[in-house]
């Protein structure tokens, strides 16, 4: 069994690299998810794919939720491996979808986090210019806040994407989408000096390559390395907590929408397929105009 299992996982793992065109980041999520379920299966002695049927299905959720799992991680969890067997059906190799009639538990709805611009000034005020280092940090900093991008975006970004004349950026997105965006003078002239400058002094003749974002030794900088960065510029301010991956994307989005961008702009900068990604910044701006107004208003 131990062979045929995992010759079907590394034929799936095959089909999101090449067809459907997912990150190393999930996929690497997708393979714990379905190791950790083979691993179920053999304690039910399970021999076969093919043998696994709904009622164990039922009996692995219940083990997901006697572990105590949130919601989302269940959900996750039971999406992987739908589209597990679904491509195992696709491909003949069983002949049901055991997880097809399993409805995926509701999410609980939490507004994205953000930073007020009190906050991001602070932010940008920890980062140093004196050093190659801290004007990496800042260019990394004023450009993931100016465009909203992704921090698994940014760290693909090269120096053949950027257009500084007209201050863009060409982002490669999910699924091999791509998208320009606009970046203002801010960024500008932060990325200018860590061009000119910080980014010769990292780069060696050993480590010579194309990305805009270099670590210390001169090789690209990786999304781990980006989070690593961030904690660290916000244990170096005055703010308390962390920086989440997408906390930068979130501020950016609420800003716009904020200070008047329509929602249909906010969508095509941050590359979401569908505009019910984006409307969950609407219920975010209006807490954050009523906390502004709270604070501000003389009579609130």
């Amino acid at each position: 069994m131990d062979q045929i299992v995992n010759n079907s996982l590394k034929l799936f793992i095959e089909y999101l690299q090449i067809e459907k065109s997912y990150s190393q980041y999930t996929i690497e999520h997708y393979q714990y998810d379905i190791r950790e379920f083979f691993m179920f299966i053999s304690e039910q002695a399970i021999k076969d794919l093919e043998d696994v049927k709904y009622f164990d299905v039922r009996i692995y959720l219940t083990k997901l939720f006697d572990q105590k799992l949130a919601r989302k991680s269940v959900a996750r969890k039971i999406s992987c491996l739908r589209s597990f067997f679904k491509f195992l059906v696709r491909e003949k190799i069983v002949a049901e979808n055991p997880f097809a009639l399993v409805s995926i538990p509701k999410a609980e709805k939490r507004l994205p986090e953000f930073f007020y611009e009190e906050e991001l000034l602070q932010l940008f005020q920890a980062c140093e210019t004196d050093t190659p280092i801290g004007q990496r940090n800042k260019a990394l900093l004023e450009l993931l806040y100016a465009t909203g991008m992704r921090v698994s975006e940014c760290s693909q970004i090269c120096i053949k994407d950027l257009d500084m004349y007209i201050s863009t950026v060409l982002v490669h997105g999910k699924g091999k989408k791509e998208r320009y965006i606009p970046f203002g003078s801010f960024a500008h002239d932060a990325l200018q000096l860590y061009i000119q400058n910080g980014r010769k002094l990292l780069l060696t003749k050993e480590a010579s390559n194309d990305a805009l974002f270099l670590n210390y030794r001169g090789g690209p900088l990786t999304s781990r390395g980006i989070r690593l960065i961030l904690n660290k510029l916000l244990e170096q301010s005055a703010l308390t907590g962390k920086i989440h991956p997408h906390k930068l994307r979130h501020t950016f989005a609420t800003h716009l929408l904020a200070n008047g961008a329509d929602m249909r702009t906010v969508q095509e900068l941050l590359g979401h397929s569908f505009l019910s990604s984006t409307q969950v910044y609407t219920h975010v701006t209006n807490e954050y105009l009523r906390k502004t107004y709270m604070t501000h208003h003389p009579r609130a």
